[in-house]
């Protein structure tokens, strides 16, 4: 037998080999961070000018034709690098910008005013929606010589989706990995390399814009709350400005301010340790009309526009309160099929389709084959977007199967709110975006956003808007006020009581028009609410009884922490903070 001492050499001798590949390895521990951004150079100021009967464009530094027709003036960029579409209102040209598709699945129309300088010219600027894509990868050394991995991606949430794990190196090649939710096997999220002399690594995300460069972040860096070392908050009251909100002390409407610096000093400390971690980006409170909170993390500000997901389908209902309110040819007995088909119904149309009404699409009770939680169900909405052969969403939803007849069984599905819109537009003969305008941005001052479109161009309804915090608070104040801004009537009332009271029941919850209902603990009684929900944390949370709205913004969307924004966040944190009624 070799003695102990020769058999273990082997050992010994692997023991260094690694000890000396490790050795040789690139130090990659830390944060790090990767950025880009997307979409075409169509933005700048913007002309355009009538001579004769023809309308000339000057943008970009070329002079391009614009088409008349019906009253909407039109042009559109080479290589469908983007298109104008507006119509002159008064003195000035009103329209939006339709950018090209992004390959980070951003495609979201953007709101254009053209100021008459003279008789002949109008002037003004296209300002595309921001598209960008970020990468925040955090490393850590694991046992086994691999790099445990937090990839934080706050549009999309991607590395929680992903279910990212680790980071493999092998030399100067870098493989990530991950394990997606229910998957038993690892899988290879993406592949790069080391380089050493740029002290940066890269890797390519397919299907999310390709290469990704990575630098190393400091304690600064927007992955963080406000910094790893945020200093101490201290309550001061919202900026006034120019948009409609009066702003105020939160101790002037009944806020404790103590308790509002412990909620907010907490949200700071929260350590970003994995995706299971609430990822807030906006916090805003009105009370009795006036904005008396207003807080940002993440590299979020005021200015910024947000992701809203699916509590834009509340959106589509107020705008659709708002068009009846001011008289469009539509009401909540409207039968789906005779508006989409200009006023006639379609022959040989079954009778359950037949019954079918806008008000079905607003309580999710259609009847279609649809649940955004069946990946296998025809009109899916993951489904729709990924695989729909037919790119007219519109023309898509009509054609699906039923399941059910309309109001026998709502069902959580996106395609019904998405119609809901398309109906609003088909019986005003207008683009819901021009009324969105007209109806409720203009009174709200809501001057930016970017809305989503389908793959044909027509603005969706399902969810996916951008907003700034400020003006998204506003649909909440809208309709706690009875659907009256600043002394203008915008919805009916009784449209605000029948889309907030509970209707029908999704998943166990209250549900009215497109808005969620709950009930919330406060001072020893129960007081009832109702919200616009988005997947991710984007909520706007309406407390009647107390005079509160409730605005968060976060980027959770790949998990279900952000439910505990409407859950113990609004039980624990902030009602206790409310004091008194008036």
């Amino acid at each position: 037998m070799r003695p102990l001492a020769y058999r273990l050499l082997p050992l010994a001798t692997a023991l260094s080999l690694a000890a000396s590949a490790r050795a040789q390895q690139p130090a990659l521990a830390g944060l790090w961070k990767a950025q880009r951004t997307f979409g075409h150079d169509a933005r700048g100021p913007l002309l355009i000018e009538r001579r004769g009967d023809r309308y000339l464009a000057d943008f970009l530094g070329k002079s391009i034709a614009v088409r008349a027709d019906s009253g909407a003036l039109t042009f559109q960029l080479a290589d469908s690098a983007g298109r104008f579409r507006g119509r002159i209102v008064g003195r000035a040209i009103e329209g939006h910008w339709f950018p090209a598709p992004s390959p980070t699945g951003a495609n979201l129309a953007t709101p254009v005013v053209l100021r008459q300088v003279s008789p002949t010219r109008w002037t003004g600027a296209v300002t595309p929606a921001e598209d960008t894509f970020t990468f925040y990868l955090n490393l850590a050394p694991a046992p086994d010589g691999s790099l445990s991995a937090f990839l934080r991606n706050p549009e999309r949430d991607q590395g929680t989706i992903w279910g990212v794990e680790r980071l493999v190196v092998d030399g100067t090649r870098l493989r990530l990995v991950g394990r997606r939710r229910g998957q038993g096997e690892e899988s290879e999220v993406a592949v790069g390399t080391w380089d050493a002399e740029g002290q940066s690594f890269t890797l390519g995300f397919p299907g999310r814009g390709g290469s990704y460069d990575f630098h190393r972040e400091g304690e600064a860096s927007a992955f963080y709350p406000r910094g790893l070392r945020a200093p101490a908050y201290q309550y001061a009251a919202p900026l006034a400005r120019d948009d409609g909100w009066m702003t105020a002390n939160a101790a002037d409407v009944g806020l404790d301010v103590t308790a509002v610096n412990t909620l907010v000093q907490r949200l700071l400390d929260m350590p970003m340790a994995n995706g299971h971690t609430l990822q807030l980006d906006a916090l805003l409170v009105a009370r009795h009309g006036k904005l008396v909170v207003e807080e940002y993390f993440h590299g979020h500000h005021r200015d910024r526009l947000h992701e809203t997901r699916s509590a834009a389908k509340s959106m589509t209902a107020t705008l659709i309160g708002a068009a009846m309110h001011a008289s469009a040819p539509l009401a909540l007995a409207s039968p789906v099929y005779r508006v989409m088909n200009g006023g006639v119904e379609p022959a040989n149309l079954e009778l359950r389709k037949r019954a079918m009404t806008l008000e079905h699409l607003l309580t999710m009770s259609g009847g279609y084959h649809c649940d955004d939680n069946d990946d296998r169900a025809p009109g899916n909405e993951n489904r729709m977007w990924d695989e729909t052969p037919d790119p007219d969403f519109y023309r898509h939803t009509l054609a699906l199967p039923m399941a059910f007849a309309p109001g026998d069984t709502s069902i959580y599905c996106s395609i019904n709110p998405n119609l809901a819109l398309g109906m609003l537009g088909r019986a005003a003969g207008e683009s819901p975006l021009a009324l969105f305008d007209r109806l409720l941005a203009r009174p709200l001052k809501i001057e930016r956003y970017g809305w989503t479109l389908d793959p044909v161009g027509h603005p969706y309804g399902g969810g996916g808007v951008r907003f700034t915090a400020r003006d998204f608070l506003k649909m909440g104040q809208l309709m706690l006020d009875g659907g009256v801004w600043k002394g203008t009537r915008i919805l009916g009332k009784e449209y605000v009581v029948r889309a907030s009271a509970p209707r029908v029941r999704i998943q166990g919850r209250a549900y009215g028009y497109l808005w969620w209902g709950m009930d919330y603990p406060w001072n020893g009684r129960t007081v009832h609410a109702y919200a616009a929900l988005g997947a991710g944390g984007q909520d706007v949370i309406v407390v009647p009884e107390l005079g509160l709205v409730v605005l968060s913004y976060a980027s959770n969307y790949g998990d279900r922490i952000s439910r505990d924004i409407q859950g113990r966040f609004m039980t624990q944190e902030l009602l206790p903070a409310v004091k008194a009624l008036r």
